[in-house]
C-alpha cells in the first residue's frame, strides 16, 4: 500500500510538472511573438545597405581658424528602410548632421560634415562614425587635410 501511494504521488508529481513546463513554453513562445511584431527582425539579406559616392574627402590647405564643410552623398542599396540612430566625429572640431527620417531603398541622402580648424595645425584625419540598422552597423568616412599655421618658419625673415 505504502508503494501504491508513493508510486501515486510520483506520477502527480511527474504530470504536474510536465503541464508547467508546457505552459511556461506557450507563454514564452506568445512573448517571443509579441516581441517579435513591436520590433521585427530584419535578416541580412533584406537589410539597409549605405553605400557612400566617397568615403574620403580631402579638403586641401587651409588657415588655422577656417571651417570647412563637405557633404558626403550616400544611397541606399539595401531593401530596408535606412535609419541612422547617430553619428559621430573623432573629435568635438567636427559635426556630422545627418536625417532623422528613413531613406528608403534605391533613395540618397548625405552626412553633411563642418570641421572647425580653430586651435588645430598640420594634417588632419578626422573619421566620422556613422551607426544605423545597415549592415554593417558602422560605416565610416574620413575628412582630410591640412591645417597651415599663420607663423612663418624659422629663418625667412627678410635681411634689411
Amino acid at each position: 500500500m505504502i508503494k501504491q501511494l508513493t508510486l501515486g504521488l510520483f506520477l502527480a508529481a511527474a504530470l504536474t510538472a510536465c503541464n508547467q513546463a508546457n505552459t511556461q513554453t506557450q507563454t514564452a513562445d506568445s512573448t517571443a511573438a509579441t516581441a517579435g511584431a513591436a520590433a521585427p527582425i530584419v535578416n541580412a539579406a533584406d537589410a539597409a545597405v549605405m553605400k557612400f559616392e566617397t568615403e574620403t574627402h580631402d579638403f586641401g590647405k587651409i588657415k588655422k581658424g577656417e571651417k570647412v564643410t563637405y557633404e558626403f552623398k550616400y544611397v541606399n542599396t539595401g531593401k530596408s528602410p535606412l535609419i541612422i540612430k547617430d553619428a559621430y566625429a573623432t573629435c568635438g572640431c567636427t559635426t556630422p548632421e545627418f536625417d532623422k527620417e528613413p531613406i528608403a531603398p534605391g533613395k540618397s541622402s548625405i552626412i553633411k560634415v563642418t570641421f572647425d580648424s580653430a586651435g588645430k595645425s598640420g594634417l588632419q584625419d578626422k573619421i566620422v562614425t556613422v551607426i544605423g540598422n545597415t549592415v554593417p552597423a558602422e560605416n565610416r568616412v574620413h575628412l582630410t587635410g591640412e591645417v597651415l599655421t599663420d607663423e612663418k618658419p624659422a629663418g625667412t625673415a627678410k635681411k634689411k
